[in-house]
Formats: C-alpha cells, structure tokens, sequence
C-alpha cells in the first residue's frame, strides 16, 4: 500500500493497493486497484469501476484523478479489468455479455463481503461502464445501491457504434479496431507473473474479430435484446444519474431513461463529446467529481445532500456558433426541467413547400414533387457520430454539404428561438430501389450564410415501421415516414434561419445503400416538428455547479510527440475522395511503473465518384507496451469493402516481442477474411 495525499477539499488522505485478484464463482480472477482512506477508517460503502481498458496502464491517468478524489471523501473506489482484459484471468470474445455480467454480480458480492466494507456499493462508468451499469443495475444484485451511466445507451442496437436507424455506421468499423487492439494486449508481467506469455497467446487466439460478429447482426435481433435494459425499464430498482453531452453519440437514451424508469433518474447533458465533464471538451467543464460525492453521499450514505431538491434534467443550452470542426468551448447556459418530457416544451410545425420551411399564414410556393440523387461526397464533412476530441471531429460549415442535398429555409426568425428536444421529420416519399436510406440535418444559418449543423437524423428506408422486422420498399410506392433527429438544445438569434436539409446518403458517417437510389419527396404532404423551449425567468445565470477539482494526475514524461489530423482529399485524376483520420497519441512513460506506451491509430475512407460499391473503410493501429526487458508490440489492419450483395471484411493481427539483438520476433499473426451477405443494409 503506498500513502497519497489529495491536495482538494477533502476528508481524508487515500492509500492504493496496485492490484488484488477477485475470485469469480468458475475458479477464474479479475484484478482490480483499490483506492480507500488511509488508517483506520469504516467500514464504508464501495464504488465499482468495471472495464476492459487496462487499469495497469491505459486508463491509469484518468483513474489517478477520479478514483483518489472519491476515496478521499469516505469511498472504497474499485477499477477492475474485465475478464480477458489487463490483468484479469481468461478471454473477452465480445462486449456486454452474459459471462460479463454475471463476473460483475461476483464482483459487487465480493466488495460488500469485505471487512472494509459496509455492504452497500454504487457503479459507475462512461462508455463501456456506462453501458454495464445499467446493465448489471437491471439484474438486481442486493448490493447495488445506485449507479452513474455517462455515455451510454439502454437500447444495444438504437443507439450505438454500430447502427443508427438501421444504417451501418462508420464507427462500427473503428470501434471494432479499437477493440481488436486492445484484446491483443499483454498481461503485465509485474502484476500476473511468469505466465504472462501464455496468457498474453491464449487471449490472441481466442477474442476473434468482432466485426464478424456484429456485422452478422444487422437488424434488431436476439444477439441485441438480451443486455438492452430497454426491453424492461422496471428491472432497474436502484436510482440512476444519466450523463451524456451534445457532442457525443449516445445523449438520447438520457431522454428514454428519464421517461420510462421507475426508480429516481437525474440527467445531466452538457456541451461534450466522449468524456467525464470533469474533462470535458467541449467546454466548459464542470466539477463532476463533487457531483459524483453529493450522488454517492445520498444513496450510500444517507445524508441529506440536496439531491432530492436537483431538477430531473439539467442541459446546456447551446448559443449560436460559427461553424467549426472543433471548439475549445461552447458559450450558452444551463437549463433545468422537473420533468420529462417537459410540459413546458412545445412542438412548432414547419410545413414542407418546394423550397421553404412554412409556418402558419406564410405565403406559399409551388409544392410540386423533388426528386434527389446525392453524391456520395455528401457526408464528408459530417464529423465523427461520437465526437472523442482528440482530432476535429465535429461537423464543418455545411453549405458544402448542402449541394448535394434538398434544403429547405425558413424565413429569417423575428425572435430568438431555443430548440430543446428531439425534433423529427414527417414526411411522404418514395425511391426507386427496394433499398434506399434517408440523411436528415438541422442547421442554423447565420445572415452571413454559414450554416452550423445543431442536431442530425439517418433513417434505413427499409426500418420505416420496424428495425426487428425490416420490409423492402416497393419501388414507386408513398410511404409516409417519420425520421427521428438526434437531442439537441440549442438556441438560434432573431434573424437567423432553420435550415432543413435532406440527402440519401451521408458516407462515411453511415455505409451506403447497396445501389444508389433516387427518393422522390412530396413536400406538401411533409412536416418539421421542431421542440421549442420558452426562456424561463428561473433559468440559471450562474453555473449551478462548481469548478472542476480532481486528484493529482499521474507523472508522466513525454517521448515522442502526439499528432491529430482529420484530412478530406480529392483525386480528380482517379476520381477518389478520402478522409483521413490521425490519432497518434505518441509514446509516454508512467514514472510510477516505468512503464511505456505507444498509442496509434489511423483511419481511411474512401470512395469514387458515384459508385457505391467503391466506398472503403480502413484502419491501422499500433500498440506498444514495454518496460525494462519486457517489451511487446501488436499491429493491426483492418478493411471493410462491399458489394451490392455482400459486406467484405480483411483483417489482419501481428504481434510481436521485441528484443535489441532479434529485432521484431513474431508470436502470433492470424488474418481473416469474412463475406457477410447485406440484409436490406
């Protein structure tokens, strides 16, 4: 155990323990690193971080400022890998599974069985531990008291990395790269021992590639319900704070959530992409860590802390920005609502004419049928559909989007409006492909012509009723169809406009449909519901939360520099576009564990001219752990193609152990080669 003194506003000083083995009920182990109050305090109530990250090293830095603040108010904080990850015993073949899930009602057991312990622990995460939270919340295990889910869904299949609206998205590939890398890592020989290596073969040969997997799985199905909470709300019976922010990918389960648990949810969405908001970027970032006491104070230890008095809902209302692949920060203001959905938000409806968006008594045009073809350019521009901010990543000025689109403009607004909710589109087409996919965006357009895209929508044709029980289109057939577009609060100036811009691809940010399809729009029959908010004369002018304040980061020395660059190139000699995504994090080393990472992946997409069939996702990774004489290496590459029938995967895995004398000595290498049919995809 070694002694570390919190230099925050806190109770006590907080002692590690780098790793302690938890028995599963199958004989195998989990590791774990302990934060709690030095000397002799407690017994006291637990707080589980569960993820395959790697606490050893990867996510040491945020583990170094999270997990010490929280121990150091009265908390045993516990960041376990799961199994097949890190340091823990066994292999991971997939995410959000059953042996997941019942390891971590083994591991919340085993906390509360501790002397240390006073038999209540909460759960927390963002993304993956964001996911299980919820999930391991909806399987009741006595212990859990409360959970804190930031960046994540309850519904598998509706909103995550792989499909959007029954389009497969780009990120499906990357997160399925990330993935492969991850599981190829090493075991750290300081924590397991000699048997490191067998370890380290055993995971290499078994994980597999996800990919495979969950491009077998395009439509709604079994493989998804399982672990999807949505599928019975009532099975949550703790309460739960719901975390997300604008720029991420997953804010609109905070929305479900609060409307259909039965137990106590507070949402909190702010202006950011995948991070803690103690982190947060875009800013501005808050003090979340004292957020996460007030939530712990009150569920585990019972004290009146004002949570009960907090707004369901609290959102940063986002002011009118130039547009920008990136921001620093985003000015606006918190809001709050008691409730939701809010009885204070109101739909306004913008009637769909030739060229216009229409409200009540304004002149109309000539609403004849349009027809749209988009290039397969349109799309490039669209940013990342979970926003990391470690490249510029958010959507670029959208008036170059727009040429491939229809569009259409309200009039210029008489005063300021804050949209605050999910709008959605309702409108009456047809295509002339059985298969076909629809891109809906929502941008507010300044006098000066830029256009900031503030909330998007894609929709599979072929999902218009059902992603469970998806049906071809019958080509020339109307269908009336209700697009959903993504949460959004934002607040647009008078004289500003709405922009609707609709287009039947959106590449790379979702794959395109096996043929280009041309829709045929009835704007008469076709409506913009958009959700209005009303300023509120008790809307915050003050922040209601404190300035971050966090544990003292990990020392690290940098060496060998980070590079992020997001590159959109055209080849007019071979017709070929791409985008090209660089995030090299460098190589550092922990002082602690002298320990040294690597960190780099690379992506492309690509497609020419017009032919569907041409579009390409590729990416490269590297990861490199070493200390002393123990040094390891794994690359990875992966590419996805497609035909008008079939989805074509080639992936490749090297790993390697490095020697000064041998150079690059090759353990492992397996490649795969995959053909998925396309089912109405």
């Amino acid at each position: 155990m070694t002694a570390t003194t919190i230099d925050t506003e806190i109770t006590h000083e907080v002692e590690t323990e780098e790793n302690v083995f938890i028995p599963l009920r199958d004989g195998q182990r989990v590791a774990a690193r302990l934060w709690r109050p030095a000397g002799e305090v407690g017994p006291l109530p637990a707080v589980l971080e569960y993820i395959p990250y790697r606490k050893r090293d990867l996510t040491r830095g945020r583990d170094a400022v999270n997990h010490p603040y929280i121990a150091a108010h009265g908390y045993v904080c516990a960041r376990v890998d799961l199994r097949g990850s890190g340091d823990s015993d066994g292999v991971l073949v997939d995410e959000y599974r059953e042996q997941e899930l019942e390891d971590a009602e083994d591991v919340i057991a085993w906390l509360a069985e501790q002397d240390w312990c006073d038999g209540k622990v909460g759960m927390m995460g963002i993304s993956w531990g964001g996911f299980n939270s919820l999930q391991v919340a909806a399987r009741q295990p006595p212990a859990l008291k409360a959970i804190v889910s930031a960046s994540a869904t309850e519904d598998l299949y509706v909103d995550n990395m792989h499909y959007m609206g029954g389009c497969l998205l780009g990120d499906n590939l990357s997160e399925a790269t990330v993935m492969l890398a991850f599981n190829s890592l090493p075991p750290d020989p300081a924590i397991v021992g000699e048997g490191w290596r067998d370890m380290w073969l055993e995971r290499l040969r078994g994980s597999g590639l996800w990919l495979d997997t969950w491009l077998s799985h395009q439509w709604r199905d079994e493989y998804w319900r399982p672990a999807s909470v949505s599928e019975d709300y009532s099975a949550i019976q703790c309460p739960v704070m719901a975390v997300g922010g604008w720029a991420d990918g997953y804010t609109n389960a905070i929305f479900r959530l609060l409307e259909h648990l039965e137990v106590p949810c507070h949402g909190l969405i702010g202006p950011w992409g995948h991070k803690y908001p103690h982190l947060g970027v875009p800013g501005p970032a808050i003090g979340f860590l004292q957020e996460l006491v007030r939530w712990w104070d009150h569920w585990l230890k019972d004290e009146d802390t004002g949570i009960d008095e907090d707004p369901a809902l609290r959102a940063w209302m986002q002011d009118s920005v130039p547009p920008r692949a990136s921001y620093e920060e985003r000015p606006g203001r918190w809001v709050a609502e008691d409730q939701w959905p809010s009885p204070r938000i109101h739909e306004r409806e913008f009637r769909l004419t030739r060229a216009s968006l229409a409200e009540g008594g304004q002149s109309d045009e000539d609403d004849a049928p349009l027809t749209l073809r988009s290039p397969l350019s349109v799309g490039m521009f669209a940013g990342k559909w979970a926003s990391y901010a470690a490249v510029p990543d958010l959507p670029y000025d959208q008036r170059e989007e727009d040429g491939g689109a229809l569009v259409w403009e309200s009039r210029p607004l008489t005063e300021q409006t804050e949209v605050f909710g999910l709008p959605r589109l309702e409108v009456t087409l047809s295509a002339d492909q059985p298969v076909a996919q629809v891109a809906v965006r929502l941008s507010d357009v300044a006098p000066s012509g830029e256009a900031t895209r503030i909330t998007y929508g894609v929709l599979n044709l072929t999902h218009r009723t059902s992603s469970t029980q998806p049906e071809p289109l019958v080509p020339g057939q109307r269908y009336d169809v209700q697009v959903p577009l993504n949460g959004v609060a934002h607040s647009l100036p008078a004289g500003h406009r709405l922009r609707l811009s609709v287009s039947t691809s959106y590449w790379p940010l979702v794959w395109p449909a096996p043929r280009a399809a041309e829709l045929t729009i009835h704007p008469a029959e076709s409506v913009l519901k958009v959700p209005v908010r009303p300023r509120q004369d008790d809307d915050a002018t003050e922040s209601p939360f404190h300035e971050p304040a966090m544990a003292p980061e990990v020392e690290t020395t940098i060496l060998e520099p980070s590079e992020h660059d997001w590159r959109v190139t055209r080849d007019l000699a071979s017709d070929v576009s791409t985008l090209e995504i660089v995030n090299d994090q460098g190589a550092f080393r922990i002082e602690e564990t002298g320990t040294v990472i690597r960190r780099s992946t690379t992506e492309w997409y690509s497609f020419r001219w017009d032919d569907v069939t041409s579009v390409r996702g590729e990416t490269r990774t590297v990861r490199r752990i070493e200390r002393d004489d123990w040094r390891t290496e794994v690359v990875t590459r992966t590419v996805l193609t497609c035909t008008e029938d079939d989805f074509i995967i080639r992936a490749d895995l090297d790993a390697y152990e490095l020697d000064d004398e041998r150079g690059h000595r090759r353990v492992h290498s397996e490649s795969w080669d995959r053909v998925i049919a396309r089912d109405l995809v």
